[in-house]
């Protein structure tokens, strides 16, 4: 497969921390806070799951945790820039609700968070998209995916402060997902978070295509980790895919191995093989980042990220097998911010299993691009960034150049009539012609002349009419909130990380 569509689901923790004169000790509950954070969503699509004109899914899901879906993407940065994009929209609707919660009597901030586990321990996730074919062998596939999967945690992980128990005293980790996963394959999604999800829903011609559902991934702020994350996968899944012969590093146990291995930021944590030979997770992740770069040397680059995929995978592994973590303290996320964590701790003399480092952790993950930590460090230069202001802001406004392009106009050109629409990843249908609607299986084409007909039938689509729509989708897909009415003037960068 020469082109691939990727896809990214993430959830977002939600938090309301109000004035101190008001609800002492606790913010809206999350509920609550949700249903004002969505209040623009519902009065745009009559619906809090809804799809904009970026091409994106934006809802909320099972505890109210809100969610944002990319468009499908076929190119790397086109991912990343959508997922940031998704960042964005967040931010604006908390401005929006922050606004809607003063104008009903109460003050305070609400915060955003891109992380995968809140202070009572609860996990919510980042969930990838591959589509593959349907002509490979999963359970070849899952032997070597899921080694790789477990593993992947030491190159791209978001890291975590974890504050300890009567067993284990207060560390640093590598993920903020490993300890909460339960299954190395399943169909089940919440009940059981398997590392690998099985439901079978490719969104796309089931004859062809199958979707691989990756559940196990760390959400990341990096978009230099997020290029590795996924560039890796990518490279194993077409070697997978090309019939290469990998070797064996199937587990004997997944899930102690993935949560042995995130604890041990050495990378030298023994995990079982299958016939009882014992492994590193840096000697898994070299084996098989041996074997794709032999492979890529003999097919040659799938893509033109390769080279910068197979330098920081290399750079990565071994800035853990020696140590020297600051070979990637600006490109890799938990290195990123176990720099920070003991940078404070070392000043104000904080023991790991201080609250003030957990909620470090926490501001990190912030997606308030003023108050947010990690966009505070890119803007001191202590963290890479691979995208550009005009890359997000194109992401925010404009699908990518797969099927997404044609899901955005039809919404955006229906909008501009006036007209009631249903979309879904593969249905398009106006609502007062229910038995018109087209399914788009292909998600490579950026246009279906079905669905332009479809939408020639609510007049006239003229040039004004294109410029309008154009208007329609770069008002209200850049968040239902990047309007003047939900602007804020950007809050004043906080000498210390927030307080949450």
């Amino acid at each position: 497969m020469d082109r691939r569509i990727y896809g990214v689901e993430t959830e977002f923790g939600l938090i309301h921390r109000p004035a101190s004169d008001q609800l002492p000790g606790r913010g809206l509950p999350p509920d609550e806070l949700a249903r004002y954070l969505f209040r623009p969503v519902v009065e745009f699509g009559r619906s809090s799951n809804i799809f904009i004109p970026n091409g994106s899914r934006l809802y909320l899901d099972v505890g109210s945790h809100p969610e944002y879906a990319t468009a499908e993407c076929d190119d790397l940065i086109d991912l990343i820039a959508s997922d940031r994009a998704g960042e964005m929209i967040m931010h604006h609707l908390a401005l929006a609700a922050e606004q809607r919660i003063a104008a009903d009597g109460f003050t305070g901030q609400v915060y955003v968070l891109k992380n995968n586990v809140d202070s009572a321990g609860n996990s919510y996730g980042s969930h990838e998209n591959y589509l593959i074919p349907r002509t490979t062998h999963f359970r070849r596939l899952s032997g070597i995916l899921l080694p790789f999967l477990i593993t992947r945690q030491i190159i791209a992980g978001a890291g975590r402060v974890v504050p300890g128990d009567e067993e284990t005293p207060p560390h640093f980790a590598f993920s903020q997902r490993a300890d909460h996963m339960w299954e190395g394959i399943s169909s089940a999604t919440t009940r059981s978070r398997p590392i690998i999800n099985t439901r079978d829903e490719p969104h796309a011609d089931a004859a062809t295509h199958r979707r691989l559902h990756v559940i196990v991934g760390d959400s990341n702020m990096s978009s230099t980790t997020s290029l590795l994350r996924y560039g890796s996968t990518d490279l194993v899944l077409r070697m997978i895919e090309a019939g290469v012969p990998v070797g064996d590093f199937e587990l004997e146990n997944p899930i102690g191995a993935i949560r042995q291995i995130s604890h041990d930021l050495t990378g030298q944590a023994r995990v079982r093989i299958r016939g009882g030979e014992e492994m590193t997770a840096v000697q898994i992740q070299r084996g098989l980042l041996e074997r794709i770069q032999r492979f890529v040397a003999e097919q040659g680059d799938h893509h033109e990220h390769v080279g910068q995929v197979l330098e920081l995978w290399e750079r990565a592994l071994t800035a853990v097998e020696t140590g020297e973590h600051h070979l990637i303290d600006t490109e890799i996320d938990w290195a990123i911010k176990k720099r920070l964590v003991d940078e404070v701790a070392a000043q104000r003399g904080l023991a790991m299993g201080h609250p003030r480092l957990e909620q470090l952790d926490m501001a990190y993950h912030d997606v308030h691009p003023e108050r947010g930590l990690f966009h505070l460090l890119v803007r001191r230069r202590r963290a890479q960034e691979i995208l550009t202001e005009a890359k997000v802001e194109e992401a925010l406004i404009t699908p990518p150049s797969t099927r997404a392009a044609v899901r955005g106009e039809f919404l955006s050109t229906a909008r501009a009539f006036g007209a009631e629409t249903t979309v879904d990843w593969v249905h398009h249908k106006l609502i007062d012609r229910p038995l018109e609607a087209v399914m788009v299986k292909d998600p490579f084409p950026v246009r279906d002349e079905r669905v332009e007909s479809l939408l020639d039938k609510l007049g006239d689509r003229s040039t004004q009419l294109r410029e309008l729509s154009i208007q329609e989708r770069s008002q209200r897909a850049v968040s239902l909130a990047l309007s003047d009415k939900y602007a804020l003037a950007a809050q004043a960068e906080p000498a210390e990380p927030p307080v949450i």
